[in-house]
């Protein structure tokens, strides 16, 4: 066996090595990435949801915006006054406040109000029900589906569905915004915490079509906004929309609609 060959061997070997260390530590000091030290207290700040509810790739993006004023320091749904006035106060900046919002789905369409017109015995998908005859087995063409896509992606357990419709709990809800992207129906949608009433229907067909298909529905009959002495209400494609603005919470919408279509939150 040659030995001086296989200590050269080694040496050749260790010499590489060293030079690679050298090299690469230098090329982590003359590449070396500034970061701004409080873009990680913005990060331990913010709530740790990751939900993209402000529209940054998680709460290390949302930091990272917020730090090069890219966004506002209440830019996180989630974390509410309590985060935007923590992140304000690193910022060094006052926060003003957003008025909180949360997720309401608009559709009362249970299984005591509304039929199937057939069985579906297909995946509990409310996406998968594109691909079926009318887009699931409702009669209404508009209400929720009630097969729980957004109950499956709520980080929050704020949604579940209940008799066949998904209901939102107000209190739990933190505004990501994810049960809205979910939805093929579009029937949800983010609205003032402290509105009282709303408007829980979707369908745009007409007044007959809609009962037909929906017991409760709204029938685009205007007696709401012909009551309402606030100017809140709008009628647009047989259905009727608050303007949460200039609503008041009287209650005389509700009162007036003969479908109860218009519900107290």
């Amino acid at each position: 066996m040659n030995y001086i060959n296989i200590l050269i061997a080694v040496a050749v070997v260790a010499a590489i090595g060293l030079f690679i260390g050298i090299f690469l530590g230098v090329a982590s000091i003359a590449f070396k990435v500034k970061t701004d030290e409080r873009e990680e207290k913005v990060l331990s700040a913010l709530p740790g949801n990751n939900c993209g509810g402000c529209g940054y790739p998680g709460c290390s993006g949302l930091a990272a915006a917020i730090v090069k004023g890219e966004a506002s320091v209440n830019a996180c749904p989630v974390g509410g006054e309590a985060t935007a006035k923590a992140v304000g106060k690193i910022m060094g900046v006052e926060a003003s406040l957003n008025k909180r919002m949360v997720a309401f789905v608009k559709c009362q369409g249970d299984c005591e109000h509304t039929h199937l017109d057939y069985n579906y015995t297909g995946q509990n998908d409310c996406q998968m029900l594109n691909f079926v005859p009318n887009q699931g087995p409702k009669s209404c063409n508009f209400g929720c589906q009630g097969y729980g896509s957004c109950e499956k992606v709520c980080p929050f357990d704020a949604i579940h569905v209940i008799n066949g419709v998904a209901i939102v709990d107000k209190e739990k809800c933190k505004a990501c915004g994810k049960c809205l992207a979910v939805c093929p129906r579009k029937l949800i949608e983010m609205v003032p915490y402290d509105a009282k009433y709303l408007v829980a229907c979707s369908s745009k067909e007409k007044g007959p079509a809609t009962t037909k298909s929906c017991t409760i529905g709204c029938i685009g009959c205007g007696l709401c906004k012909k009551n309402c002495e606030a100017g809140a209400i709008a009628v647009d494609d047989f259905l009727a929309r608050i303007d949460y603005e200039k609503c008041v919470a009287c209650g005389v919408c509700s009162d007036k609609c003969p479908k109860k279509s218009i519900v107290r939150k």
